[in-house]
């Protein structure tokens, strides 16, 4: 158990060393436009192993809208890159988030039911709260396109939400 707190605590670390790294190397609209879209991948992701494990109409319920959101979101983004002629650009931030989530995936991979759907609510509920922290700090601040910008301030705004209903359903489950 000890290993494994210390292995999250290490990838956390990591995590934020390299939103660290980013914000003092302020990322570009092509880099910011990478990182929010891999966060809404990444979501969407967790959420099809949800709709696929659980049973519980909460888990159920909430999978399908992060499902439903994060594609709409993504779907603007990748509009809106298009509009712009502006290829996302992959960087420490985008791939320090995929990594975590890819060992994520694989944590619940081997969980079933109730320990299931606990440990999916409760990284939905830090997943978000980081998400929605680097685009608050790190994102918003640091978009020089206003269409990308309002477009992240949308996210936020919706992404806060996703936070909130989270922790709702963590409330329910205990």
């Amino acid at each position: 158990m000890l290993i494994r707190s210390t292995t999250a605590l290490a990838a956390l670390f990591l995590l934020s060393t390299a939103m660290l790294a980013q914000a003092s190397d302020k990322p570009s609209d092509p880099q910011i436009a990478h990182i929010a879209y891999t966060a809404g991948v990444l979501d969407v992701e967790a959420a099809m192993q949800a709709l696929k494990k659980s049973k519980n109409k909460e888990i159920l319920d909430f999978a399908k809208d992060m499902v439903r959101d994060h594609e709409a979101v993504n779907k603007q983004a990748l509009d809106l890159v298009k509009k712009l002629n502006v290829t996302p650009e992959d960087n420490a931030t985008s791939k320090a988030l995929t990594k975590a989530a890819d060992e994520e995936r694989a944590k619940l991979a081997k969980l079933d039911g109730a320990a299931f759907d606990k440990a999916y609510v409760d990284n939905e509920v830090a997943y978000h709260k980081q998400v929605n922290g680097a685009l608050e700090t790190l994102l918003i601040p640091s978009a020089e396109n206003a269409e990308l910008k309002s477009l992240l301030e949308t996210g936020l705004k919706l992404f806060q939400g996703h936070e909130q209903h989270a922790e709702h359903v963590a409330g329910m489950l205990k």
